[in-house]
């Protein structure tokens, strides 16, 4: 049954209207949805609780914090003043603490950039690497390499670190290895020295990170079709080219989340700096702001700056998340969708 459109056209009737018509009844309004009990319990579960979760435990804290950071608690007293800004002020004018935002910038920097370059080295070896005729695979035996590969992410942060101080340390194994085959080092403290520690430390947090993002790069591979790969390798496109311009545009979004929660892990890198040098190195030279704020609070007392720095913190972090999307979207453009 047809009808005619305001502009004088031939038009279609719907189904559900042409049946309410027939009974008489009015046509139903479209996106009106039923309160039924699956509705209402599917918002429940996937909408109100993890909101409500969200609020109580990641939102209501942030603001503790703030407001704690702007008073002189001492954390184990219920009594407390408010300073305001006062102690924002004082982290800017403490030489230390901006020696720790310094460390946790150049963290943020080169750690996630040397592992991503590296996982994706390797993440093409194991996809892409293997003989240049046929059908496209990567290197022989690749399974064996991912599984050793991705071994020392299963183990614990502190468990790494722990280890590792052990092996810098001046009798420890690198400088027993070194010395096997004729280097001497004369027991050279790895960790000691202003000018290797903080490149000892990022090694350690390199070669903890790479396996697991190594793994993500090779799934999200797999996910390209097979006959894109074909088609370039039949138009004459070597290794080289394949990755830098076929699996690396397909993969954008994989690369900006893994530089993402690299960078975020490089702000944070508690858990390798206490294990490896709890001091904060020679010098603070490896002492990033986590560690400060941790000491600042339960070794001086200070709640309510250390609650500034955790602020402070938290928004280097933001920032550092917004800068890697928009750089991301700048280098890249935006898909079809709209997506960055």
């Amino acid at each position: 049954m047809s009808y005619s459109t305001p502009s004088g056209g031939p038009g279609l009737q719907t189904a559900a209207v042409t049946a309410a018509r027939a009974g008489g009844r009015k046509a139903p309004r479209l996106g009106r949805r039923r309160l039924t009990f699956d509705y209402v319990s599917f918002l429940l579960v996937f909408l109100v609780l993890p909101v409500a979760l969200f609020l109580v435990f990641v939102i209501s804290p942030f603001i503790q914090a703030v407001y704690y950071s702007m008073t002189n608690w001492t954390g184990f007293s219920p009594n407390m003043s408010f300073v305001g800004l006062n102690n924002f002020v004082k982290l800017f004018q403490d030489s230390t603490f901006l020696q720790a935002m310094t460390n946790n910038a150049l963290l943020a920097i080169v750690v996630p950039l040397i592992t991503i370059v590296i996982a994706l080295v390797f993440a093409s070896m194991i996809t892409v690497g293997g003989p240049s005729h046929g059908q496209v695979r990567g290197l022989t035996g690749s399974s064996f390499y991912r599984v050793v590969s991705f071994f020392p992410y299963v183990i614990p942060a502190i468990v790494i670190a722990i280890l590792w101080s052990m092996i810098y340390a001046p009798n420890g194994l690198l400088n027993g290895a070194l010395g096997f085959l004729g280097i001497d080092t004369n027991s050279f403290a790895w960790l000691g020295d202003q000018s290797t520690a903080m490149g000892a430390t990022i090694f350690v947090i390199v070669w903890s990170m790479v396996g697991f993002y190594m793994v993500l790069f090779i799934a999200a591979i797999k996910g390209i079709p097979a006959e894109t790969l074909e088609a370039a390798r039949i138009d004459g496109a070597g290794r080289y080219r394949t990755v830098v311009s076929i699996l690396l545009p397909q993969i954008r979004d994989n690369v900006q989340t893994a530089y993402i929660y690299l960078g975020i892990m490089a702000l944070d890198a508690f858990v390798y700096m206490a294990g490896l040098n709890a001091s904060g190195g020679p010098n603070n030279s490896t002492l990033v702001m986590s560690q400060y704020l941790f000491r600042t609070a339960f070794e001086k007392g200070q709640f309510g700056l250390a609650s500034a720095m955790g602020v402070v913190l938290a928004i280097l972090t933001l920032v550092f998340a917004g800068l890697v999307i928009g750089v991301f979207r700048l280098v890249g453009g935006k898909d079809e969708g709209g997506r960055a």
